[in-house]
C-alpha cells in the first residue's frame, strides 16, 4: 500500500454541487485554531505584508479569519479535496470520481496545508488562505515550519501504519513538502518528476506539472495503485516513465511537444 500527499491550491470553490454528502472532522484543528486565533490580530494591512498580496485579497482573508469558527458542519464548510481549485485539482477531478474511488482516496490521499496541517480529502475545512511558507511568527516559532515542528510528520506516520504503508508517494511541492521530517517518516519516500518537451528539451514546466500531479493522485486512486511498478504504469495526459532518467526515489515522466 501506498500513502499520496498533494499540496493545497490558493484558490477555492464553494459553490460547485457535492459529488457526496459524505465529510469528516480535521485531526488537528487545536492547532488550526491557535493559528486562526494568532491571524485574528492582524490588521488587513498586516496580512498584506505578511502574505505580499493585494490589499483587496488582504480583507477577503481577514474577513475569512474573523468568520472562522467552530464547530465544523456542512453548512459553515467544506470537504477539502472539493474545495481547492488549482491546477493540482484540475488534473485530479475530484468531483468525477466513484464513491469507492473517493472512500480509497481518504485512507490513502492527503493534503497538506498551511492552516489545517494534514487534511484527508473528506475532512471539511472553512475557507482560508496561508500557504506554508508564511513567515508568520507564533508562539512555537518564527514561521510555519517551526509552528508544525514534527505534528505533520507524526499524522503521516500514524496514517501510514493505519493503512499498512511504507512507502509516501510526494505529489507535494517544495515548500508544502518540507514541513514533511523524511528522516523520522516511516516510509521510502518516492517523487514523481514530470517533464515536458520545449525546443528539444526535457524540463518541469509549473503549470503542467501541477496537473499531471494531480492526475496521477487520481491514477493512484481510482486504480487502487499498491506498489511503485504500478506508479511506473501511469500513462495520462500523454506522459511515459523514462527508467533512464529515474532513480530508486525519483520516478521520471516525459511528455514529447506532439502530446502537449
Amino acid at each position: 500500500m501506498m500513502l499520496v500527499v498533494l499540496s493545497p491550491a490558493k484558490n477555492l470553490d464553494y459553490e460547485s454541487p457535492l459529488a457526496t454528502e459524505d465529510y469528516s472532522q480535521p485531526r488537528l484543528l487545536e492547532y488550526a485554531q491557535e493559528l486562526v486565533d494568532r491571524c485574528q490580530s492582524l490588521s488587513p494591512q498586516d496580512l498584506s505584508s505578511l502574505m505580499k498580496i493585494s490589499d483587496k485579497l488582504a480583507g477577503l482573508n481577514a474577513a475569512r479569519f474573523a468568520e472562522w469558527h467552530q464547530p465544523f458542519s456542512p453548512d459553515n464548510a467544506r470537504p477539502a479535496v472539493f474545495a481547492f481549485d488549482g491546477d493540482v485539482y484540475a488534473g485530479l477531478q475530484a468531483e468525477k470520481m466513484s464513491a469507492e474511488t473517493i472512500a480509497f482516496a481518504q485512507e490513502h490521499l492527503r493534503i497538506l496545508s498551511g492552516l489545517y496541517g494534514v487534511l484527508r480529502p473528506l475532512d471539511l475545512m472553512q475557507a482560508y488562505r496561508l500557504e506554508m511558507g508564511t513567515k508568520l511568527d507564533t508562539a512555537r516559532g518564527k514561521n510555519l515550519y517551526e509552528f508544525w515542528g514534527n505534528v505533520i510528520t507524526d499524522t503521516l506516520n500514524e496514517d501510514l501504519k493505519a493503512v499498512g504503508s511504507d512507502v509516501l508517494v510526494n505529489l507535494a511541492s517544495n515548500e508544502y513538502f518540507s514541513s514533511v521530517e523524511p528522516k523520522n517518516l516511516n516510509a521510502k519516500v518516492i517523487t514523481p518528476v514530470f517533464k515536458d518537451e520545449k525546443n528539444g528539451q526535457y524540463k518541469v514546466i509549473s503549470f503542467w506539472a501541477k496537473k499531471a500531479r494531480g492526475a496521477m493522485a487520481r491514477y493512484i486512486m481510482k486504480e487502487q495503485v499498491t506498489d511503485v511498478a504500478g506508479l511506473k504504469q501511469f500513462n495520462a495526459n500523454g506522459y511515459r516513465f523514462n527508467a533512464e532518467q529515474s532513480s530508486d526515489t525519483e520516478l521520471v515522466f516525459q511528455r514529447a511537444e506532439r502530446d502537449q
